[in-house]
């Protein structure tokens, strides 16, 4: 049933002129950013960031810390549904791709593609499902097939013909470690990735991520205040290039200090044994403005919006197509 699904990728630039189109997920990172009266100033102070962080880490060959510049584009993955005739693309996934622009070499550096991630089903899954799940149960707790169906279209989508021929590598996606967990600093150093953190036990996001076909490793880098998880498919030291790297945490590490500044913009640096807060008081605030609250509720307006769309229209076609496709 591989023929019923049909992957197209659009691409836009982020930049201080970026706006949102009409079927960018609103929670999207980039896409908080470029709303409101601040918007301009908002995108021009995060990407002076992502630069300057950039030339703190690739410090090598940099006397000035102004040899490079990350440029950033959104990566828009949409799937057509053509078993019932219409073919209508729903918008299923976003990341972010890097490019390194080099201005001593004069050359342009492929990144890495994925840092952000983005998808439509995962607000169905967190936002609608579980909370249905869990209206009538005193301990929560996540069905056994809880992320099986957005992990197998992620999987389908990193093996299209429309992946494959746009991307060489598989993609790493950064975001926030667990404010459940508990994790400890080991003595493994990599020289851009910084000090590796073990966790104490897997997360429900560690464990949807895996679903993806996606490991994780933890690693504070070097003069950042806590630890980032890396979700990578193949061998996140090997794959990679030093400068692929730095690309993901310059940027990643950037949003985080704009959304979670309790953590990624704390006063103090994570200790041998750390767990992330939102209560932290201790910590510094950016000049970029940003609703967290309202992030929360279009989470939900848009998990509703995929099961009105994607889930109830095609729940048939996409059921069957996953029980052909075991784990």
């Amino acid at each position: 049933m591989n023929e019923a699904f049909e992957f197209s990728i659009k691409s836009i630039r982020f930049d201080e002129h970026y706006e949102p189109s009409d079927s960018t997920r609103l929670t999207t990172n980039f896409a908080n950013l470029a709303r409101g009266q601040n918007r301009a100033e908002n995108l021009r102070n995060t990407l002076r960031m992502i630069d300057n962080r950039f030339n703190n880490l690739a410090h090598w060959d940099n006397p000035g810390a102004d040899r490079y510049s990350v440029e950033l584009e959104i990566i828009s993955a949409e799937m057509k549904v053509a078993a019932d005739g219409r073919g209508e693309a729903f918008p299923l996934i976003e990341i972010l791709k890097t490019t390194i622009v080099d201005r001593k070499a004069g050359a342009r550096i492929e990144g890495i593609v994925g840092n952000n991630f983005s998808s439509y089903v995962r607000d169905y899954d967190f936002s609608v499902l579980l909370p249905a799940y869990n209206a009538d149960r005193a301990t929560f707790a996540a069905p056994d097939d809880f992320g099986d169906l957005h992990g197998k279209l992620f999987k389908h989508f990193l093996g299209s013909r429309a992946y494959r021929e746009r991307f060489p590598k598989l993609p790493v996606i950064c975001i926030s470690a667990s404010s459940s967990k508990v994790y400890q600093r080991t003595g493994n150093v990599h020289p851009v990735l910084g000090v590796e953190y073990l966790q104490d036990a897997f997360s429900s996001t560690d464990q949807y991520f895996q679903k993806m076909g996606m490991q994780v490793r933890f690693f504070m880098p070097p003069n950042s205040a806590a630890p980032l998880a890396f979700y990578f498919c193949g061998d996140l030291l090997a794959d990679y290039t030093d400068l692929e790297l730095v690309g993901t945490i310059s940027t990643m590490e950037t949003f985080q200090k704009i959304y979670r500044p309790e953590i990624y913009n704390a006063n103090s640096a994570a200790g041998a044994v750390y767990q992330p807060s939102l209560k932290h008081q201790d910590y510094s605030l950016t000049k970029i403005v940003y609703d967290r609250e309202e992030r929360s509720q279009l989470a939900v307006k848009q998990g509703k919006f995929t099961e009105e769309h994607f889930i109830k229209p095609y729940r048939a076609v996409l059921e069957q197509w996953a029980a052909s496709r075991a784990a």
